[in-house]
């Protein structure tokens, strides 16, 4: 089962980061920080995640800090649980009360040595390093409902196609999912909506209240066998109802943990929020008075928000830590108990700057402006067993490249595919050509990682795991030439980010974006002959696209389909076939027009 994120090359993208100066924090105050006549305020930390997508080994995809060169950043070495955990005692360490929490998709989509074993290794990561509350993401349903529910609860019954259990018993998550806008038919939620941690005794003490959620559109992002039964609610609906129940209950502060974002530009800063975009101002922008803080994530950037600079009526301070645990977001709260408010709030993004690395692009070396953690011995320990367990596995030669695949924008699209693209989908027609294949398709958002060969052409299993991680089957049907121009019309929509299916060899399109939504594809052909709308295709796609994924509906139609082989199955079988398999280069698809 698959599901993806809207935002797959953000990994080197996000801007997080800047030398200590500028990691100033942002803050939103509510009034004096002393709380009533001769009673101080009592503080109150927060450290927030989010989107660490089982990264148990740093992800080698460097943060980026500004830097006198001819780009005008620099990486800095960031990420790897082991480190993770260092940097959260240190921002725990500032506070005599504090709360680790998360914005969801802290598994799923993950590294091999986590994905291989169910991301059991990803939720004890998570029970060394002390997460308390996370929303439920999309990728939390990668494995279906039932799976997920395990991950909670622990135990060794079997669910999928992977065995659990395999290295040794799994206890299951310690701390707890909400998910507040995620409801089977009898109209309970899956998890908990809200959670309370309160904060010393008496008059004094503070409660500190969490509505966690995912985003609407989830339905979309995963199988649909997966979450046969759920439904996802309105955010802001969901959020508004849920705040009066909180404050009732006690809940001196709100804390809303949503698996939804929005992404920044400008210079590279982790703690800003320069021109905000995306869904989640939508949702600020509808919330009832009484959220004081909202954790974000989903988009894989980073930002710090004082919200009431861009909207007044919302005094909000709005969150994300990027992805893959190479930052994470110290809140500090302070709170008059008496009152039963926030008197003053903010933050700032850290980076957790690990070990430097050899990258292709060459050193990613230490910045000494910046804090530098080790590795907590007992997480290194045990990430370790678990990356032990998965290496025979991952170095398994699979094949030859003539050099790199990777995911480079060309002809102007920013969600396409590139050569790594059209070499998946090639291999998935030749992968079900005895079920009648003439063409394939690959969605943009469900290739990971580029596939970068050994310095002799050589790629490993891991390799290619990491670039499609999600267990897809093929999935071969009839369409006609008419649906198949409908189809592809949908990636140009305004239903999402625009996102190009990228075709396998012999079949292109052209698409002009001047022209209106559901008729910007201008032309269509199949070795050279234009495509008949009338005449009839078979079209191969991954199980998540022949599910309606990534908002591609009508592959859903899955007329006269055939089930083939699993789709690094394919590709591996396509790589052993050619050594060294020639990356194709070509642009399979045309922009023509604005």
């Amino acid at each position: 089962m698959i599901q993806n994120d809207p935002s797959p090359s953000r990994f080197a993208r996000f801007l997080p980061a800047l030398i200590l100066p500028l990691l100033a924090a942002c803050a939103t105050s509510g009034g004096a920080v002393a709380a009533g006549s001769g009673n101080p305020a009592v503080t109150v930390g927060i450290i927030g995640l989010n989107d660490f997508h089982g990264a148990l080994e740093p992800p080698r995809t460097g943060v980026l800090v500004p830097a006198d060169t001819a780009s005008g950043a620099k990486p800095v070495p960031a990420g790897g649980a082991a480190f993770l955990a260092s940097a959260v005692d240190s921002a725990r360490g500032q506070y005599r009360y504090s709360v680790t929490v998360a914005a969801g998709d802290m598994t799923g989509a993950s590294q091999i040595s986590s994905s291989l074993f169910l991301d059991e290794p990803a939720v004890g990561v998570l029970n060394r390093i002390g997460l308390d509350f996370t929303a439920v993401g999309n990728h939390e349903f990668d494995s279906g409902t039932e799976e997920l529910l395990r991950k909670q609860k622990g135990g060794c019954a079997q669910f999928t196609a992977q065995k659990p259990c395999q290295v040794e018993p799994f206890g299951g998550a310690k701390y707890r999912y909400l998910s507040a806008s995620t409801r089977r038919a009898d109209g309970t939620t899956l998890f908990p909506a809200t959670g309370i941690k309160t904060f010393g005794k008496g008059r004094r003490a503070v409660k500190v209240g969490f509505i966690g959620l995912t985003l609407k559109g989830t339905p979309s992002l995963v199988s649909p066998e997966g979450i046969n039964g759920l439904t996802f609610g309105d955010e802001a609906d969901t959020i508004n109802a849920e705040v009066p129940r909180l404050r009732a209950a006690g809940a001196d502060v709100v804390v809303v943990l949503i698996h939804e974002g929005g992404y920044t530009s400008g210079k590279p800063n982790p703690s800003g929020c320069e021109s905000l975009t995306g869904p989640i101002k939508g949702i600020l922008d509808r919330l009832a008075p009484g959220v004081d803080v909202v954790i974000s994530g989903h988009t894989h950037w980073a930002y710090v928000c004082d919200y009431a600079t861009i909207n007044p009526r919302q005094p909000i301070l709005l969150t994300s830590a990027g992805v893959s645990g190479q930052l994470l977001t110290d809140i500090t709260l302070e709170v008059d108990p008496l009152a039963g408010r926030v008197v003053s709030k903010r933050a700032r993004n850290v980076i957790v700057q690990s070990d430097p690395y050899q990258s292709p692009r060459g050193p990613v070396e230490e910045a000494k402006e910046l804090p530098r953690f080790s590795a907590r011995p007992d997480v290194a320990a045990y990430v370790g067993k678990y990356r032990d367990a998965a290496n025979a596995y991952a170095m398994r030669p699979v094949g030859k490249l003539s050099g790199p695949a990777d995911r480079a924008p060309s002809a102007g699209f920013p969600n396409q595919g590139g050569p790594e693209g059209n070499l998946i989908a090639d291999a998935q027609l030749a992968a079900t050509a005895g079920a009648g294949a003439q063409i394939a398709f690959m969605n943009p958002f469900g290739i990971r990682k580029p596939i970068a060969p050994e310095p002799d052409g050589s790629v490993n299993f891991g390799a290619i795991y990491a670039a499609q991680p999600f267990n897809n089957t093929l999935m071969t049907q009839s369409m006609t030439g008419a649906e198949l121009k409908a189809v592809i019309e949908q990636g140009f929509d305004d239903d999402g980010p625009k996102q190009v299916l990228t075709p396998s060899a012999g079949f292109t399109y052209a698409i002009d974006l001047t022209r209106p939504i559901g008729d910007r594809v201008i032309s269509m052909t199949l070795n050279g002959a234009p495509i008949d709308p009338a005449a009839t295709y078979r079209v191969t796609t991954n199980s998540f696209l022949a599910g309606g994924g990534d908002s591609f509906s009508l592959f859903n139609r899955q007329r006269d389909a055939v089930v083939g082989i699993s789709d690094l199955a394919a590709l591996e079988g396509w790589l052993k076939a050619v050594p060294p398999r020639v990356v194709p280069i070509e642009d399979r698809v045309k922009r023509v027009g604005g």
